[in-house]
Formats: C-alpha cells, structure tokens, sequence
C-alpha cells in the first residue's frame, strides 16, 4: 500500500484578479502558507497557466515547476473542466456556455466546440511537458437536457447521443495515450457522465479505453443520493484523481435531490466546507488507502455558506490529518511463528 499525496488544492475557486490569487508565483506561496504541498491549475485561466506554451515549450514548463518548488510545492495535475464541458454541448446551452470560451468564438458552437478540442490536446501534451501522469476534465452533455423521461424520450436517443459522445472522446483519448496521460472525467451532474451507469455506457463505448478513467468526488454523489463508498469499491481500479469536497443533504416535504430551482443556500443538497457535511472522509480515505490509491488528495473548496479562505486554511489541516500513513507490515506479526513448510504440514497433520 502506498500513502496519499497531500494535502493539495485546486486553485479553480481562488484564482481572481487581486493578489495573492493573480499570478502563479503568489498564489503558491498563499498555498504553502496554509499548509498544502500540491496544486492543481485550472487551465482557462491565463494569469496561472499558458496552455498552448505548456504545450509547445519544456522550458516553459520547467519554469512553471520551478515557481512552485521555491515555495515546496508541486504542480500535481491540469485541469479542463471548462473546455472538457464544450466537447459536447446540447444547443439549449449554447448562450450559458460562451462564458467559457474566448469573446471571438461566442455565438459559433461549431468554432467553440473546435477550440475546445484543441485545448484538450494541448493539455495532454502540457501535463506530459510537466512530468504529470493524470488530468481533470468534464465530458460534457448531449444528453442531459433528457435526464428525466417525461415526455417520453424517442427510442435510441439517449444511445445516440452516448455513440456521439464516444466519437469526440477518442481521438483526445488516443492523444493522452500518445503522452502517457490518463483522463480522469469527474463524475458530475449536468454532464452525461454523471454517474456509474452513464460512465459505463461510456466505457463500453470507447471500448474501454485505457485512458478513460475517473476523478473521484464524493460530494456530487450525496447530491445524487448514491452509495459513495460502494462506488470505491466498484471503479477503484479507474480512480486516478480524488477532489476531497463536502457536501449535505436535507430533504424536507417541500423539496428532495431536484432543489426546487432554489439557490444553494436553500437547496436540500448543498456543498459544504471540508468537515461542516455528512460525508464520511475517514471511511473514504481507509477505502483509498485499502485499494492503493497513488495519486493527490486535492481540496476543492465550495460552499454556500463559510469565508474561502476559511476553507482553504482548515481544508489544509483536515486533509492533513486524515490521510492515513499506511503500514509497512501487519498488526499481529509479533505473533508470526514464521513460515516452516514441515511444521505447517505437522499443524495440518500431514506428517
């Protein structure tokens, strides 16, 4: 068994325009000053990363490593949640999700969609630039506007629409093969591969790709009201990435999973700050310890209710101290007789 990395901290929900959010160099000493030891960059913002320099210049990238270890922390993955979401996006979103493109490509799905590819391919040849071995993403959605069959969905859509699915990804999965790089889709309402199900259908589909693998995120699965620990027990071989994130669930008469379209304050099912949530982060961490898990225990911080920097500053201590320093030898070895084939025969009473 091998010990989780950690603590780290995906920057996505801290990176802004006043310091020391505003430039890699500050914002790694932010982290190192609270406690982390790693970082995951989110790829869309610029002041953090240049994707396509990551992509075309080592030096660059050496660069990058090199700021983070003056403050002795290490760049543990990319991210291209947001670029990941364009790869396949159903028109109703279309106007929503031009936020996450450049100005010049809004009002151009077919333009966006292709940026969007692109990105995915520099970012597979940035991690392997980085020395990095795993990468963050979402799949994307055709066929979430569906999720509930009523009016009835056509025979063969929602197939379609994971045969389709199927088709964008494996040409960037086959890309992040060529780098040596696996692709870790975090499983996430709004995207098609939103749960177990869904990612196998996926999986078969991609003839199961050795790159198609999984971020694990036990917050969106209490949302779902799903067995988050059973799901260890099920995918652990394709859990590559951990974001360690909370989450709550309180349902009343008036309202269950669907929210009601209520903000986050007043939905049943909330993100929560490392420890203010119900989920079980000691049984997950034995489970990740249990299976061999060799990656980063990464704190995405949200919630609707505590300070960020709150967050971040105990999210620190509570990774910290759950990541279970794994033992190099049983319990009860004081107690080994050792291993003698004719006394274990002579126990047996074969001799």
């Amino acid at each position: 068994m091998r010990t989780i990395k950690g603590p780290a901290i995906f920057l996505a929900q801290f990176a802004g325009d006043a310091a020391p959010f505003n430039s890699f160099d500050a914002i790694c000493g932010w982290a190192a000053g609270h406690g982390y030891k790693g970082v995951q960059i989110p790829t869309w913002v610029g002041s953090l990363i240049d994707l396509e320099k990551a992509a075309t210049s080592k030096t660059y990238c050496d660069e990058l490593k090199g700021t983070a270890a003056r403050h002795g922390i290490e760049i543990t993955e990319l991210s291209t949640h947001l670029q990941g979401q364009l790869v396949a996006a159903h028109p109703v979103y279309d106007t929503m999700l031009d936020g996450f493109a450049p100005p010049a490509l809004h009002g151009n799905p077919k333009a966006r969609q292709e940026w969007a590819v692109q990105q995915l391919h520099w970012a597979a040849k940035a991690s392997q630039n980085l020395g990095l071995t795993e990468h963050a993403t979402f799949s994307g959605a055709l066929a979430w506007p569906f999720l509930y069959p009523f009016p009835q969905r056509p025979a063969g859509l929602i197939e379609e629409a994971f045969d389709e699915l199927a088709r964008r990804w494996t040409p960037i999965l086959n890309a992040f093969d060529e780098n040596g790089v696996d692709l870790c889709y975090e499983i996430h309402p709004g995207e098609d591969l939103h749960d177990g199900v869904s990612y196998e259908m996926f999986l078969e589909r991609v003839n199961n790709h050795p790159r198609a693998n999984l971020l694990y995120d036990p917050s969106h699965f209490v949302l779902q009201q799903l067995d988050y620990l059973d799901y260890i027990d099920i995918y652990h071989e394709r859990i590559k990435m951990f974001h360690v994130k909370d989450a709550e669930f309180n349902p009343t008469g008036r309202q269950g999973v669907y929210g009601g379209y209520q903000s986050w304050i007043d939905r049943a099912g909330r993100f929560r700050s490392l420890g203010d949530g119900q989920v079980d982060f000691a049984a997950i961490f034995s489970k990740m310890a249990q299976y061999d898990f060799a990656g980063w225990a990464v704190l995405e911080w949200e919630c609707a209710i505590k300070h960020p920097e709150d967050g971040a500053r105990e999210g620190a201590e509570f990774i910290k101290n759950h990541i279970i320093h794994v033992t190099e030898h049983a319990f009860d070895d004081f107690a080994s007789a050792g291993t003698d084939l004719a006394a274990n025969r002579k126990i047996l009473g074969l001799s």
